[in-house]
């Protein structure tokens, strides 16, 4: 992999980490680490489907038998809404709460990062919006991930919808990233199929516009490149025998070092044209990557072409010794392959994107923090163009 070791940072490098414990059978681990702190009474931050699938129950009932008293909210929906998020928080303090437990996918954990945010600082989530704007420190926070893909579990990121302008908010900070995580494969084999391959494209797209982005550095190379081989290599695999738990337990690192990427090089366009759109509609924001990442690909390779080499060696693309544009090139088509043989649309136009709605999304694109690490600069112009070619 000489290609990677051409692809360095010469910038100051830090790595941002919760403490992780990994492996089937850890969820209980959550609740130790709850008591070490502090709890006494946690909010369990969860969803009507991890409620119905029994993980809720099975977690609460760790933290009863540490000696702690749990308050279960769940009252959430897919893209935590802003109001969500405030009723969360009136929940936490309604009922004297002190740690925030988050069980549940990318949505029920950027929830839980909105409620310690509110829980320090007060005001409403949409204050937040940028970079480091919650300056009170958040309550302690532990997190098990139920899917694999959104890297919510290791992020600095938190992203709310905002209903009224109907596009999506992100929030960044260091303190965002929960004090542990505890992935637990087990819990990935209750996922719908459209749920998994969402997930896993959204880790496909960290793990690329990781190494890609501007703010990338050896630390992160490594987990990048090794994020985007496994889920190519996996994904297809738990959804022909979702209960294949090897199969499961690698997508579930491919997830964590995909996070690990991305929350310490940030990402790039395909994210910051993802939020737009599931702004708008309300959609899965895994199946908009596997949408968008293929166009963002080629749009940024057409600058440099150099970057997708290696990412093209990991995912065994014959293409890595010739020219990098033929490189880049066929990591883009494998990436939309994979895309359609997870049952992913081929357009935005089959999400319900309309062309009179492109000014508008390439605006709010524009404007988001992912933009800032994008390899490439793009005008309103061009970034009108990328919709549209992917419409």
């Amino acid at each position: 992999m000489a290609v990677a070791s051409e692809h360095t940072a010469t910038t100051l490098a830090k790595f941002h980490a919760p403490e992780i414990v990994f492996g089937i059978g850890s969820l209980v681990e959550a609740a130790h680490a709850a008591v070490r702190l502090g709890a006494v009474r946690p909010l369990l931050v969860t969803d009507p489907g991890l409620i119905e699938a029994g993980w809720a129950d099975e977690l609460r009932g760790h933290l009863v038998e540490q000696g702690l008293t749990p308050i279960v909210w769940g009252d959430l929906t897919p893209n935590p809404k802003d109001h969500e998020v405030t009723a969360g928080h009136e929940t936490y303090r309604a009922h004297g709460c002190d740690v925030l437990v988050a069980l549940g996918g990318g949505s029920v954990i950027d929830a839980a990062k909105g409620i310690a945010v509110l829980a320090a600082n007060g005001g409403s989530i949409l204050d937040y919006e940028g970079v480091d704007r919650a300056a009170a420190p958040i309550p302690p926070m532990v997190v098990v991930p139920s899917t694999s893909g959104t890297g919510a579990d290791v992020s600095q990121f938190c992203v709310v919808t905002d209903t009224v302008r109907g596009t999506k908010i992100t929030i960044i900070g260091r303190s965002l990233v929960p004090d542990l995580t505890v992935i637990d494969p087990r819990l990935l084999t209750t996922m719908p199929d459209d749920l998994n391959a969402a997930t896993g494209l959204d880790a496909l797209t960290h793990g690329v516009e990781a190494f890609v982005s501007r703010a990338h550095n050896p630390l992160t190379d490594h987990h990048a490149l090794r994020a985007v081989g496994l889920v190519t290599d996996t994904l297809v695999r738990t959804i022909e025998d979702p209960q294949e738990m090897a199969a499961r337990s690698i997508m579930a690192q491919a997830s964590l070092e995909a996070g690990l990427a991305f929350t310490n090089a940030i990402l790039g366009a395909a994210h910051a044209m993802s939020h737009q759109v599931g702004g708008l509609l309300d959609l899965p924001h895994g199946v908009i990557n596997g949408v968008l990442l293929p166009h963002v690909i080629r749009f940024n390779a057409a600058s440099d072409p150099e970057p997708f080499v290696a990412i093209a060696a990991a995912l065994g693309l014959e293409e890595h010794r010739g020219p990098a544009v033929e490189a880049a090139l066929a990591v883009a088509d494998r990436v939309e392959r994979l895309a359609r043989e997870v049952g992913v649309p081929r357009g935005l136009r089959e999400l319900g994107v309309q062309a009179t709605d492109l000014e508008r999304l390439a605006a709010g694109a524009l404007r988001d923090a992912c933009m800032s690490t994008n390899p490439r600069e793009a005008t309103h112009e061009q970034m009108v163009a990328l919709f549209r070619a992917a419409l």
